[in-house]
């Protein structure tokens, strides 16, 4: 029989926290040296770094994904990276890469987004706690339960619109949420609502807007003989459809689809091309660069 050693196997070492640093700011030289001599001053480790100057606009973006052990704490890290911060006029957040972050999903009466988010974010797809649900129907307020998320119904008339969109913002207080997510919500925003959640709400539509404005635009493509299906995920402002894109998907299609055939192609692009906008926001990589946006995908 072999003999055993009887020695104490070492205890593994616990694992390091993980943050996430990301900026923007007046490119100048010295950016990167400042962070990463600032993290190696903390005793932090960068496990990976992403960065672009723009020339057009001569703003400088970063992401940082660092681990650091303790005493090493966020609250501790933004207190010490203000100074950083301030010398280099830099828009910054630091934030725990473990942490979910906590998000709103709002619908209509087309499901398919929904249902897809709902299930990605059951199965660890993606990053995210869905804390509630609001729509100005009930058709889904069955599926919803069934994932055990409250669910609001806001109805919205053109009487109620200023009512129902304080309920809503009511709704992202009440929860701490980060990020609402129009998965496809009917309803056209107030330039009021768009301006308090600037960078914190998403939407998703067909590609084919403005060609194809109004009802049934898979019909309308049809019937002009598209060849490419899209759908486009975006930040919301105030400019309809017209916000910072964040993704984009597409399909090819054949002179011999049929209309419903688009829409169900239609579906599944959209649902991508949200899921991913989700993902990449949830994990901080997206800012803002004035009408677009720089993704460290």
């Amino acid at each position: 029989m072999t003999e055993q050693s009887t020695a104490a196997a070492s205890p593994a070492a616990a694992p390091a926290d993980q943050y996430i640093l990301t900026l923007s700011c007046p490119d100048k030289q010295g950016i990167v040296h400042a962070v990463s001599s600032y993290l190696f001053m903390t005793g932090c480790n960068i496990e990976d770094s992403q960065q672009f100057g723009d020339h057009d606009t001569g703003l400088f973006f970063m992401r940082v994904h660092f681990s650091g052990d303790a005493p090493v704490t966020v609250d501790k890290l933004r207190a010490s990276f203000a100074a950083i911060g301030d010398a280099f006029h830099m828009d910054w957040q630091i934030n725990r890469a473990d942490e979910k972050m906590r998000i709103v999903l709002m619908v209509s009466r087309f499901g398919h987004c929904l249902n897809d988010l709902l299930f990605r974010a059951r199965i660890g797809a993606l990053p995210v706690e869905i804390a509630a649900v609001v729509s100005n129907h009930t058709d889904f307020a069955e599926l919803v339960g069934s994932y055990d998320i409250p669910f609001h119904h806001v109805p919205v008339t053109k009487d109620t619109k200023a009512e129902a969109e304080a309920r809503i913002l009511e709704i992202v207080r009440e929860e701490d949420v980060e990020l609402v997510v129009l998965a496809r919500y009917m309803q056209v925003l107030s330039d009021d609502l768009c301006k308090q959640l600037s960078g914190r709400i998403i939407n998703i539509h067909h590609s084919f807007l403005p060609s194809f404005k109004g009802a049934k635009p898979y019909h309308q493509a049809h019937a002009r003989g598209v060849k490419l299906i899209g759908a486009t995920a975006h930040y919301v402002t105030a400019d309809l459809d017209e916000g910072p894109i964040i993704e984009q998907e597409v399909e090819r299609v054949g002179h011999d689809v049929t209309p419903d055939q688009l829409v169900a192609v239609g579906r599944d692009v959209e649902c991508q091309a949200l899921a991913r906008a989700v993902k990449w926001h949830a994990e901080r990589r997206i800012l803002l660069n004035g009408h677009r946006t720089v993704v460290f995908a």
